[in-house]
């Protein structure tokens, strides 16, 4: 954690931890908690828009590894919304595995929480945050609330989420995701847990 935040600048919370972990979960308590003074970003609205592949092309890109996500241009308009400036977020289509034309106008705030499995493994991200946070859940309890989101809200198939999860998303996650824990600041065990997020939530306010 930074020696001392800067009060003339939003801070930057970075909220990381494998699929299903309860990153969202905890971003919308840390919102919740400071009463709408903040501003979520996900990073995985970053990922890269492939137009010149096929479906079944993009269908079989490796969307857990870094390469996958447009970091660079997250890391922009970090620096943006730092500034005060207002940016242009994409929209992901994951049924279709494209960006969508349209993009969603995101103004700066108090807070920025940018939230996603990678955000503590790309060390250019890492850099922008002010407090870098871990959410470190049981893998089995990971799994079902990955295979409950992508059925009910992606559409897949429960086939595709288990071929997927043992060829992609597990090993990613013991090369990336699992590692970039020693990089938190805060490490919240097993999911939701409210003395935890207290705590994360008053740490803000007391910056503030």
């Amino acid at each position: 954690m930074p020696e001392a935040w800067r009060h003339d600048h939003p801070l930057l919370i970075g909220i990381a931890g494998g699929s299903g972990s309860g990153k969202t979960t905890i971003a919308s308590a840390v919102v919740e908690g400071l009463h709408g003074r903040v501003v979520v970003i996900e990073h995985d609205a970053y990922y890269r828009h492939r137009p010149d592949l096929s479906f079944e092309e993009r269908a079989g890109v490796n969307y857990d590894h870094p390469d996958s996500l447009e970091t660079e241009l997250l890391v922009r308009h970090l620096a943006a919304l730092r500034s005060g400036n207002a940016v242009d977020r994409p929209v992901y289509d994951f049924t279709r595995h494209l960006r969508s034309e349209e993009t969603v106008r995101v103004g700066s705030g108090r807070v920025i929480v940018v939230e996603g499995i990678l955000v503590l493994a790309e060390p250019a991200l890492r850099d922008q945050l002010d407090l870098k946070v871990f959410v470190d859940t049981d893998p089995d309890l990971r799994l079902a609330r990955r295979l409950q989101r992508d059925i009910e809200e992606r559409g897949r198939s429960l086939d595709s989420v288990m071929t997927q999860y043992f060829a992609t998303v597990r090993p990613m996650h013991l090369a990336f995701v699992e590692p970039s824990k020693r990089h938190a600041d805060l490490i919240i065990p097993e999911g939701f847990n409210p003395a935890a997020v207290a705590t994360v939530v008053e740490l803000i306010r007391s910056r503030l």
